[in-house]
């Protein structure tokens, strides 16, 4: 219980600050729907209860498994069976990942069924299998992060050539999606595992980080290369609201909760079943080890329902009239400085960015504080929802035009900074952009697109996932070089080698 209840504290002081933004947004500047605010601040309520859990949950269930798994993939000391691993485990933590579903389904929404959501979800998890299985290949054979990570980025910007802007800026929101509350956990503590089993504690330590920006590659590069192989150039559409859900304050609530349920059962379905198959064949937990993991995985379900029916019910309607109301006003520089703010405390809700943050303070034993990783990511995410907003008001401004540079820059620190850092700042990418992000902010995003003349709601209100994943890589190998430069006063242990 006192586990429960530090996390709950925690959760309550990381929701807080956007649920008192949106209020004093709804008072100040852009009055909102009364039946939209109640459901904010029900949703909001929903999300503490429910990230609190899942937290406590993925601490004795899905990390514990994730380990297990990981220490069994090394000690088999056979390539094939690590490649065969990384694509079986990569393609049903993906196929079951909650914000893949929920970015696949706003996707096929706003194209009008063009992309059909179950099309997107399939091709999505491919590429995730394929990229997990080169990942534990590269912890097995020690090749370098940096290196790996450039040759996978070349090919990605010779693919991009030939995609087209909207199917550009879906391709990167998807590796963005894809890691989010239930893969995270699972693939940073199978990384671990592995990595565990290396006498090189050096090594070790920098090898648990990285997975997740590899794996995020693989979605990009699959649904690029979905577009060009269907030869789909130009998609239509536009925002379609939910109308059916739209009265009452528990209607949606309820409506969400059905299938929200079924698709949690599912995500978590074969995480279970694997458990249950290796503790028989391998694992051979004492009883109360396995209790102790079963009643995790029973937290996570019910934490992460709740979570989802929070934000999916309370937060996204809103969000969508909040990014609306906002562009709408004359002056459009609201719209870009709170986007920057959202941005800023939105973070800090996000279950993954959590349990990323704490798993690089107990790998570096202190040596990377939790609390600044969270703060250089907040602003990472800030600018990135501030230049989305930007992107938004000048039709001109193309999504390439910052994920060109932007990356090169970061592909660039990766030769220069600690390469402990490469793996956090990589993987931190992904985390960014967890449940609130492709919900909330999201529909802020093509609400404000909805609104602003000229603009996309396709072209334009995607591609912000991308901007969250990409400013992280930044601003954390930024943070990696300020460590750098202390460690040479000689105040922090020299951490970089290889």
């Amino acid at each position: 219980m006192n586990i429960l209840t530090s996390k709950l504290l925690e959760v309550v002081l990381a929701v807080l600050p956007i649920t008192i933004i949106v209020a004093i947004l709804h008072f100040i500047l852009v009055p909102l729907d009364t039946m939209l605010m109640i459901r904010f601040m029900v949703g909001a309520v929903f999300i503490v209860v429910g990230l609190s859990v899942f937290l406590l949950g993925v601490d004795i269930g899905i990390t514990p498994i994730g380990k297990q798994m990981g220490k069994v993939v090394a000690k088999s000391n056979k390539l094939w069976i690590v490649i065969v691993a990384g694509l079986f485990l990569g393609f049903i933590i993906s196929i079951a990942e909650p914000d893949l579903h929920i970015l696949a389904g706003q996707v096929e929404t706003v194209t009008d069924g063009s992309v059909p959501k179950l099309l997107l979800v399939v091709v999505v998890s491919l590429g995730i299998a394929a990229l997990l299985a080169l990942g534990l290949v590269r912890i097995v054979h020690n090749i370098p992060l940096f290196k790996l990570l450039t040759i996978l980025y070349l090919i990605v910007l010779a693919v991009a050539i030939f995609t087209s802007p909207q199917f550009l800026a879906i391709s990167f929101d998807a590796s963005g999606a894809t890691t989010g509350a239930l893969t995270v956990p699972f693939i940073l503590a199978l990384s671990i595992g592995i990595s565990m089993m290396k006498k090189d504690s050096k090594a070790s330590e920098k090898d648990s980080f990285g997975m997740l920006a590899i794996v995020s590659v693989g979605a990009i590069l699959t649904v690029m290369l979905m577009s060009i192989i269907t030869n789909q150039d130009e998609l239509s559409g536009g925002l379609a609201g939910n109308q059916e859900v739209s009265d009452g304050i528990l209607a949606p609530f309820l409506y969400e909760s059905i299938h929200i349920t079924q698709e949690v059962l599912l995500a978590l379905a074969p995480i279970v079943l694997i458990f249950l198959i290796f503790q028989k064949i391998s694992f051979k937990l004492s009883k109360a080890s396995f209790r102790k993991i079963i009643t995790g995985l029973f937290f996570t379900f019910i934490g992460l329902i709740l979570f989802l029916v929070g934000v999916n019910a309370g937060f996204m309607d809103l969000g969508t009239e909040l990014g609306f109301s906002i562009a709408s006003l004359d002056n459009k520089a609201y719209i870009v400085s709170i986007g920057f703010i959202l941005g800023l405390v939105t973070i800090l809700a996000e279950p993954a960015v959590y349990v990323l943050t704490t798993q690089i303070e107990d790998v570096t034993s202190g040596y990377v504080k939790r609390k600044e990783v969270l703060f250089t990511l907040a602003i990472g995410v800030g600018i990135a929802i501030g230049l989305s907003m930007l992107r938004i008001l000048i039709p001109e401004l193309q999504l390439w035009h910052y994920l060109l540079p932007g990356y090169l820059i970061a592909l660039g620190l990766t030769y220069v900074v600690p390469k402990l850092f490469v793996g956090i700042a990589f993987d931190s990418g992904g985390v960014a952009s967890g449940p609130m992000t492709a919900t909330f902010i999201l529909a802020f995003t093509h609400g404000a697109a909805d609104a602003i003349q000229g603009a996309d709601v396709i072209v334009d209100g995607f591609g912000m996932i991308a901007m969250v994943a990409l400013t992280p890589l930044i601003t954390l190998q930024i943070l990696g070089l300020v460590f750098k430069w202390k460690s040479r006063k000689g105040g922090i242990p020299n951490h970089e080698s290889r």
